[in-house]
Order: C-alpha cells, then sequence, then structure tokens
C-alpha cells in the first residue's frame, strides 16, 4: 500500500521502531544499578535527572536520525569522512571503549537475570545472553527482531507500572522531584552515572544506522516530508523509556530508602523486594531484568557493528568475518568481570559513569556535522536546534568537569 492510500494512522505506525531499538538501549540493566542506587541512597531527589537526561535525549537523538536520513549514512561514516584520519581514529577508539562498557552491562544485567529467574550461575546466565544475542543478529531479520524488541519494552514497562502500583509511592514528594534539581557533592557520581545511562553514546550511532530500515523517499522534498514520522517515532520512544527509569527510582525509593536500606547489588535488591513488596513484586523484577538485559544486548552489538565497521570503512555485511568477530569482542570483558567474582554492582555503576565521560566525543561531532551545509544540505540544523543541542553539550561537559573535580 502506498503512502497515499495508506491512513494517517497505518503511516505513522509503519514508521515506528528505530526509536523503540535506542529506548531499550537506555533501559539496559547499567539503569538498574544507577536507578537502583539514586532512589535506594537519595530517595525521589535525582527524579529531575531522568526528566533532563529524556528531553537532551529527544534533541540528540533526533539529529542523529536526521543524519542517517539526510546523508544516507551513519554517524560513523559521517565522522570517518568529516574529519582527519587522527581525529577520526581518537573518535572512534573512543566509542569502541563505550561499547565495551555497555556490553558489560547488559551481558551482566542478562546473566544476574537468568540467575534471579532460573538459578543460573552467572557465567551461564552471560553465555546464555550471549548466545540469543548473537544468533538474533547474525540471522538479521532485523523487522522481526525490531518488533521483538518492542515487545521487550512493552513487558519491561507492564513489570514496572504494576511494581509501582504495588510499593504504593510518596506523590506529593515524588511530584516536584520530576523537574526540581537538587545536586550536591555526594550524588553528583550517582546523577552522572544516570545520565550516563540514559544519553548513551552507542545508541546515538545506532539511530543514525537503524533508521535506514525505512523508506525516507529520494529526493531531499520526501524525506522532509517523511521527516515528522521520524519526530513522533523518537518522541514517543524516548517518553517511554521516561516513564520505565521514572519508575525505576520511584520503586526503589519507595521500597529501600523508605525502609533505610542500602542496597550494594541487583541480587540484594531482588531479595530485599521480596519482603518489603511481597513475591510478585520480587518475580517482576527479576523477569523485567531478563528482557532489559537480552534486549539491550542485541541493541548495543548492533551499535558495536556499526560503530567498528564505520570507522574502518568497511561493509556491514553479517557474512564477513570482520562483524562476526565484532559481536564477539565486547563480550569479553563481561566474562572476565564474571570470572573473576568482581563486583558487578559497582562494575554496572561505574560502566554508566565511562559512557557519561564518552558523551562530549559523540555530541561534538555530531554538532560539527549537523551544521554542515555540504553534507546535510537543506536538513543542516537550524539555530533553534544548534543552540538546544550547544546547551546540552555544555551541560554535559560541566558536569563531567564537576565530576572529575569531586573525585580528585
Amino acid at each position: 500500500m502506498s503512502n497515499s492510500k495508506a491512513t494517517p494512522l497505518k503511516t505513522i505506525l509503519r514508521f515506528m521502531g528505530p526509536g523503540f531499538l535506542v529506548t531499550v538501549g537506555f533501559i539496559d540493566p547499567g539503569n538498574w544499578a544507577t536507578n537502583i542506587e539514586g532512589g535506594s541512597r537519595f530517595g525521589y531527589e535525582l527524579l529531575w535527572v531522568i526528566t533532563m537526561s529524556t528531553i537532551m535525549l529527544i534533541v540528540i537523538q533526533h539529529m542523529a536520525a536526521k543524519v542517517g536520513i539526510a546523508t544516507g549514512k551513519s554517524l560513523a561514516v559521517n565522522i570517518r569522512e568529516r574529519f582527519t584520519k587522527p581525529v577520526a581514529a581518537v573518535l572512534g577508539l573512543t566509542i569502541v571503549l563505550a561499547c565495551v562498557a555497555t556490553d558489560v552491562a547488559e551481558l551482566l544485567g542478562g546473566a544476574i537475570g537468568f540467575n534471579l529467574l532460573l538459578g543460573f550461575p552467572l557465567w551461564l546466565g552471560a553465555l546464555v545472553t550471549v548466545f540469543l544475542e548473537i544468533f538474533l543478529i547474525i540471522s538479521q531479520r532485523y523487522h522481526r527482531l525490531e518488533a521483538m524488541i518492542m515487545a521487550f519494552l512493552g513487558i519491561i514497562s507492564l513489570c514496572y507500572i504494576i511494581e509501582i502500583f504495588i510499593v504504593k509511592p510518596d506523590w506529593p514528594t515524588l511530584v516536584p522531584a520530576l523537574v526540581i534539581p537538587r545536586l550536591n557533592h555526594g550524588s553528583i557520581y550517582v546523577a552522572m552515572a544516570i545520565l550516563g545511562a540514559v544519553v548513551m553514546p552507542h545508541n546515538i550511532f545506532l539511530h543514525s544506522n537503524v533508521i535506514h530500515s525505512r523508506k525516507w523517499g529520494a529526493s531531499d522534498a520526501e524525506k522532509a516530508k517523511m521527516l515528522r514520522f521520524e519526530k513522533i517515532d523518537t518522541t514517543v520512544a524516548m517518553l517511554a523509556g521516561w516513564i520505565v527509569n521514572s519508575a525505576m527510582i520511584i520503586v526503589a525509593a519507595a521500597v529501600f530508602s523508605h525502609n533505610n536500606i542500602e542496597v550494594t547489588s541487583i541480587e540484594q535488591a531482588a531479595e530485599t523486594m521480596r519482603p518489603l513488596a511481597g513475591p510478585l513484586a520480587a518475580l517482576l523484577f527479576a523477569v523485567a531484568l531478563v528482557f532489559a538485559g537480552v534486549g539491550s544486548s542485541i541493541t548495543s552489538s548492533m551499535a558495536e557493528v556499526n560503530v567498528i565497521t564505520g570507522f574502518l570503512g568497511r561493509p556491514e555485511d553479517p557474512r564477513t568475518r570482520l562483524y562476526r568477530v565484532s559481536v564477539f569482542i565486547t563480550a569479553i570483558p563481561s566474562f572476565l568481570i564474571i570470572a573473576l567474582n568482581l563486583d558487578t554492582f559497582r562494575i554496572l555503576l561505574f560502566s554508566q559513569v565511562v559512557l557519561s565521560l564518552q558523551l562530549p566525543f559523540t555530541l561534538i561531532p555530531l554538532l560539527i556535522i549537523c551544521r554542515d551545509r555540504r553534507r546535510m544540505g537543506r536538513f543542516r540544523s537550524g539555530s533553534l536546534e544548534f543552540t538546544a543541542a550547544f546547551i546540552i553539550t555544555t551541560i554535559v561537559v560541566a558536569l563531567n568537569l564537576y565530576l572529575l573535580y569531586t573525585s580528585f
């Protein structure tokens, strides 16, 4: 059916999907660690970070998607073509490290989820997560994969919405905390981890690539007309992520902070939730974590493959050796962490701070490319969009500097 014959709703639904792949990436197990830490230690105080991060995310992810639509190439390829080889190499290295940090969080989360739900040892849970991830990516049934990820997101959302009703949060305290900033020396590290867990560098690269799964038209006029569907997809998907991430902090605050319980692991959070909020809450917690771990590991690996092939100037072809090696490579640190029996909760939290520290190395090139008239043509960022993105980048850099200052 052509666009001219399709109803507006059917046309919108046909373009929904790429944004939701990004969303499942920022409700990953790294988010669970940061949100549980934030909620259990500071109650509802850091909810505003989720709100601010989501607003940032809508602007940034839209720009990333627009780069893919306007140029027909991913952000990784655009950076390789736009910057000198040394600069592109440094930027490529930082995003690969960010992918490694992301993969650590995803595989650990999947491993912990299978441990809580089915009693698997961590190494076996990680192995199952990797097997599912690789099988689904290598098979390259993209639209089925997209539908499955959206289903995962629906299950995670449903679990947390039910949990909110179970734990009965303090709404008069909660609602203002969604928009009123509160930050101090003690909460900056966790706030930065939350920011890095929401505005994730690999998701910016991923969105510029998976947006090509839709037909945006051959001419600039057709692309401009269709771009509004991308905006709807991105906005709706990011708001869904805002709801789930806020729910994570709300549940942690209502269950753990309210009872003055310090949480030091996701496993402890699940076990402590059982007597405080009931067995159903603990079960929903484990189910959601499994789907978050498997779903986000798929999207992080998709981003990793795009980054590596894009920066090396190689085709993103699942039949090539480079593609298959790229899917495996970032799983190695996760297995080492599991094998060495390291503090998984602290590793998850630290991995999200690494993502926050990398963000400027993704945002600044994105801004430069979006203002490049020769590359973007009529889709070049206007003054309002560029100013908003510049302010976001400045906030990220300032918070990173404040984190480094308070750390040393």
